[in-house]
Formats: structure tokens, sequence, C-alpha cells
């Protein structure tokens, strides 16, 4: 074997890179980096069979009522396309918490792939499969990769796009501008947040052509069109949600904790810096190479341009948008500047080394920690203690909407409370006893439901419970308050945060009547 191991020749480098330590194979290397990826991966499926979280309850409830009723169940600003996909999806697979989030794996495994594609362009082998392996690993993908929401089929559209745009860059194709602005369009269509990464693709492709003006105009006119013709369907959608920004608010305002976590999760911004102390002491850092402006600006234009719009947004202004889910947008540019800076280090080796580093730090507390086993938390055991509560005498059961829609429009009575977005969990969970909803937050309109609702005559003889996360207890202690003349209440448990509360006739304890859990 000769002294030095064959390197595959980077795009735009002028010269082979200098070899690893002499002994590693090139099936070795990428075995073990096989293996690391095999690792990333099955980080994806740890909380696979865990219930399903609000969110993914709303999206059962979008294609409960069948292909027909799927546009008009939307109810706020929603693209609808992931909806129809899903409901295909569940005629060949059922509707159980693991059928339902496969498609999201799927969706997420051609994410990886194309953004590997994309990396092999502008990189290394080696360094393209880091690039996978780190957006893989990151704790936002391992959440969007099963989760029963849009964002994984985001994260593919966003992936295929940025390949389209590496391969325009050596393609005078008006067939591929074409795609890219079709691209560029879908990705609206799977949420509408993710309109935040157009900007860092326009910047890109000007990065990309701007060295031919002709051919820049003519493709970037067919990009354009194309992109205008098939974005024109969601634009008021995009206008009722910025009229309507303040009503979907339920985060707080970020850190720059936030913001760095999101960029560097773990111990990756670690390892690395590890990795260039060991490349400087070895004279393992690539100095020789010059650095293309076009890939710096490629890479860190999709991977800052969305995020900082992001949290600028989220600091300055009261509509908080940088939301854990909401970041994946960004991450497929993150990785890519990861893999930007590992190309620097010209050591097969230490890439290796720092690979495998990074999936052990993620993969050793994810694998480890009881709480990898949850999925966001989930109104299944919440509704099912109610309704073993309930179900004896059939007590009604008082629910406060989870989502902030709840506070900004009617609440609906009877049998409709059932089948209403406002609580979404009650239509994959289901509730046999009377319900009687509420909004999220105490406002006038849910004082005034209370009140009626306590005034009744019946009520004085009457049992029943309350239901609430976090952010509706103050709407449980009005409804204690209100009571405390006529029931007395009990803590009945609070699964994960969600509080429920029975309240029992003060007649009936003294009678001897009370029920007991």
């Amino acid at each position: 074997m000769s002294d030095t191991v064959a390197q595959v020749e980077a795009p735009g480098r002028t010269e082979a890179q200098p070899a690893g330590l002499p002994f590693i194979q090139d099936r070795l290397l990428y075995a073990i980096y096989a293996l690391t990826f095999a690792v990333s991966i099955s980080l994806w499926f740890i909380a696979i069979r865990a219930p399903l979280w609000l969110d993914e309850t709303v999206s059962y409830f979008l294609i409960k009522g069948g292909f027909s009723e799927i546009l008009s169940r939307q109810g706020w600003p929603n693209v609808p396309a992931y909806s129809y996909i899903l409901w295909l999806w569940t005629k060949a697979t059922g509707t159980g918490e693991v059928a339902l989030r496969v498609l999201s794996i799927l969706a997420m495994l051609g994410a990886v792939y194309l953004l590997y594609r994309a990396a092999r362009e502008l990189f290394d082998r080696d360094v393209a499969i880091i690039a996978a392996v780190i957006f893989s690993v990151h704790p936002l993908v391992i959440f969007a990769a099963i989760d029963v929401r849009p964002y994984a089929f985001g994260a593919l559209a966003i992936n295929a796009s940025i390949l389209t745009l590496v391969r325009l860059r050596q393609n005078n194709s008006n067939w591929l501008a074409a795609l890219l602005g079709l691209l560029a369009a879908c990705i609206v269509y799977f949420h509408f947040l993710m309109i935040v990464i157009l900007p860092a693709l326009a910047i890109c492709f000007v990065a990309i052509k701007i060295g031919d003006r002709k051919v820049f105009r003519h493709q970037g006119g067919v990009a354009l069109a194309v992109f205008a013709l098939v974005f024109l369907p969601v634009i008021p959608g995009l206008q009722y949600m910025f009229h309507t920004g303040g009503t979907h608010v339920f985060d707080e305002a970020p850190g720059l904790s936030e913001l760095g976590w999101t960029l560097a999760p773990g111990w990756l911004a670690y390892i690395f810096g590890g990795s260039v102390l060991v490349a400087a002491a070895t004279r393992k850092v690539d100095v020789q190479n010059r650095l293309e402006g076009w890939r710096i600006l490629f890479c860190a234009s999709l991977g800052l341009i969305p995020i900082l719009i992001l949290y600028g947004v989220s600091v300055e202004t009261s509509i908080h948008i940088f939301v854990y889910r909401y970041r994946l947008v960004a991450l497929p540019g993150v990785a890519l500047c990861w893999a930007w800076l590992v190309s620097r280090i010209d050591s097969r080796a230490l890439r290796l080394t720092f690979c495998v580093a990074v999936v052990a730090s993620m993969a050793y507390p994810t694998f480890t920690s009881p709480a990898s086993q949850h999925h966001g938390y989930t109104w299944k055991y919440a509704l099912e203690l109610a309704e073993r509560n309930a179900s004896a005498d059939n007590a009604p059961v008082l629910i406060c909407s989870d989502l902030p829609e709840a506070d900004h429009r009617p609440m609906p009575v009877g049998a409709a409370v059932k089948d209403d977005a406002m609580f979404a969990p009650l239509t994959y969970y289901k509730l046999s006893v009377p319900v009687l909803g509420l909004p999220r937050a105490l406002n006038d309109e849910a004082i005034q439901i209370v009140s009626r609702f306590l005034q009744a005559p019946v009520r004085r003889r009457e049992r029943f419970l309350a239901l609430g996360f976090a952010p509706s207890y103050e709407t449980l202690h009005f409804i204690e308050s209100r009571a405390s003349a006529t029931h007395n209440e009990r803590l009945l448990g609070t699964p994960d945060g969600i509080a429920v509360l029975e309240f029992t006739p003060r007649e009936a304890e003294g009678s001897g009547m009370g029920r007991t859990q």
C-alpha cells in the first residue's frame, strides 16, 4: 500500500487533499461513517410509539372528515398540502400513532439524502456524509422526523431546492431553473413560516450565477415566473396570517442561548474546537487552498438568514415565532456551514473522529434519558383519567382549549365541541361524556360560560370535572372559586402538566353519595 490514501478532489479544489492515517482503508473509513449515520437515524425512532401531542391531533382532525372536508376544516392559516398527503397515506396504513409517523420519517429520510447529494457537489465525500449526519442528529430534526406535522416535508422541499441550486451552478438549463422556482414555492405550501428561507435561496442564486449576466437574467426570469405562478394560491393565507399574527403567539421572546443551541446543539462547538486544536498542532489545517467566496456565501446564507429572521422578529416584536420546531427551516444550511468548517481540517482521520464524537455526544444522553421516549406533552393520559372518572355517572367535563386561537373565536357548544379544531385531542382520544368547551385564557367568554354552567339548578346536585394545561390554570382557579360554595374540589392528577379536577356536590358528600376515585 502506498504511503498515502487516494483522495477524491472536492469541487473547486485545485490540488488533491493530503491523506489521513495510512492504515485506514476506504472501506473501513466509510463503514464507520455508515455506522455513525445509522446511529443518528436510530435516534428518530426512540419516541415513535409515544402518544400524539397537541399539534399532531390537529393534523388528525384535519383529515378525520375525509378528503372532501379537508379544505373546510382548515379554520386558520394552514395550507392543506400535507393534509391531503396524510389522508392518502392513512388509506393504506391506518391511523395508529406509529402509522401516522412513518410518513414523516420517509420524508425526512428523503431530505437527508438530498442534503447529502447537495453537500457532495460542494465538498469531499466524507464531508458530505458529515453534513448529513449533523443534520440527522440535531434534536430539532429528531423531533420533526416523527412529528405528524408538515415539517419533514418542508425540509424535503428545502433540501431539494438546495440541490437544484447547486446543480444550477454548472448548468444553463431553463428547465432546471423552472424546477427551482417550483420547489421554492412548494416550501411555503408545507408551512407559511418557512417563507424565511426564500431570501437565502435568492442570495444563493445570485452568488452562483452572477458571473454570467446573460444566463443569470434568463434563468432568474424563468425561476421567478414559475415561482410567482405556483405561489399565488398561498398569498391569501399569508395575508391572513400577517393580519392575525398576534392571535397565534404562544411562546416567549427567545434568548441568545436558544439561538446558540440551534446553531450548535450539545457539544458540537466544543468538539469542533478540539478537532481544530488537534489539526493545528499536527499541521492539518487547510491553509493552502483559497477560500471561495461563493461557497462561503452559499452556506452562510442558508444557515444564518432564516434563523436570524425568526430570531429578530421574535426579539423585536410581540410576535414570537422563534418556536422550537419552526427553526428546522435553517438546519440544512446550518449543517452545510459546519461541513464547510470541517472541510478546512485536512485530515480524513480527524474528520472521522469529529463525526463519531458528535454522534456519540448526542446519542448517549438521548438513549439514556427517559424524556427521550416522549414526543411533546400529550392529552391522552388526562383524557383517559377523565373518562374513567366521569363515565360512571356521565358527569360533564369542562375542557380549556390548548390552542391560542381559541381566545379569539366563539366556542363551539354541545356535541360540536368533540369535532372542533380547538379541541382536536378529543377527535383522537375520545370522551363519551358531555363536554363543555372553554377558551385557553380566562377572558370574558370563559367567565360567561363558567357562570352559566354553575348557575344551572341541577348543578348543585351534579358532579363534574375540569381540565386545563398550564396556560389555563387561571381558568381552573376561577372555576374553583365560583364552585366552592356548592362543591368540594379534588385534584385527580396532572398527567403531562394537564390538571384534572373533580368537583363533588357538598349535598352528595353529606348524604354519602359522593364518588371516590
